[in-house]
C-alpha cells in the first residue's frame, strides 16, 4: 500500500508541473485557473521582493534592483518546474523494487542523473516497469531543456518589442515623454498629419503589448529601461 501511495503522488507531482509547463510555455493564451503553481510563485516572490526593494533609497539603486527580479524569478521558476519533475519521478522509483527501493536519496540521485541525460550507469533500475520510467524521464528531461531554451528567446524578444517604440518616443516628445512636448516639436515641424501615422502605430503596440502580456504575465515583471 505504501508503494502504491509513492507511485501516486509521484504521478500527481508531475502532471502539475507538465501541465503548468505546457500552460505557460506552450499555450499561447491566458489560462483561467484560479490555483497554479506559476501565480502562487509570482505572487509570494514578488510580494517579498517589492517590500525588500521599499526599504532601499529611491533612485537608481532601487530600479536596478527591482529590475533584477523579472529574469532571476524566471531562472528560479525554470529551476522549481525541473526540481518538481526530479522529485516526481524519484518518488516514483522508490516505489519500484531495485538498487534505489526505499533509498531515497539513490532515487532522487538516479533520477536526476535520467533528468540531464548524464547516464553514469552507477545505479540501474531491474524490473521493466522501472527502466520504461527511466527512458520516459530522459525523454521528459531532454524535451524540458529544449522547449526552455526555445522559450527564452521569444520571451526577450517580445520584451524588445516592447521597449523598442518607447524608445523612439523620446525623439518626438522628449524625455520623459510628455505629451505637449509631442504637439508641439510635430507643430514646429508643421508636421501634425504625423501624428496620426503616430498614434496608429502606438495602437498596433498597444494590441502586441494586451496579446503578449495576456499569454506571458511574467512580462509584466520585467522591467522597462525607460
Amino acid at each position: 500500500m505504501m508503494n502504491i501511495f509513492k507511485f501516486i503522488v509521484g504521478a500527481a507531482l508531475l502532471l502539475i508541473v507538465l501541465r503548468e509547463v505546457f500552460e505557460v510555455i506552450l499555450l499561447p493564451r491566458h489560462v483561467i485557473r484560479r490555483v497554479r503553481l506559476a501565480r502562487v510563485f509570482f505572487r509570494s516572490t514578488w510580494k517579498a521582493w517589492s517590500k525588500i526593494a521599499h526599504h532601499l533609497p529611491q533612485g537608481p539603486r532601487r530600479d536596478l534592483f527591482l529590475a533584477h527580479y523579472g529574469p532571476l524569478s524566471m531562472v528560479l521558476l525554470i529551476v522549481l518546474w525541473a526540481s518538481g519533475l526530479i522529485v516526481g519521478f524519484a518518488t516514483i522509483q522508490t516505489s519500484f523494487p531495485g538498487p534505489v527501493h526505499d533509498h531515497w536519496l539513490s532515487a532522487l540521485y538516479f533520477s536526476g542523473t535520467n533528468f540531464f541525460t548524464l547516464g553514469y550507469g552507477d545505479i540501474v533500475p531491474r524490473s521493466g516497469v522501472a527502466k520504461g520510467f527511466a527512458v520516459v524521464e530522459a525523454g521528459i528531461g531532454f524535451g524540458f531543456l529544449a522547449v526552455v531554451i526555445g522559450y527564452l528567446p521569444v520571451l526577450y524578444q517580445l520584451f524588445s518589442d516592447r521597449e523598442k517604440q518607447v524608445i523612439e518616443l523620446d525623439a518626438r516628445a522628449g524625455s520623459p515623454p510628455i505629451g505637449a512636448h509631442l504637439v508641439c516639436r510635430h507643430n514646429e515641424g508643421e508636421a501634425i498629419e504625423a501624428i496620426d501615422v503616430l498614434l496608429r502605430d502606438w495602437e498596433h503596440w498597444a494590441a502586441q503589448l494586451n496579446e503578449s502580456h495576456l499569454s506571458y504575465p511574467m512580462l509584466s515583471y520585467y522591467r522597462s529601461q525607460q
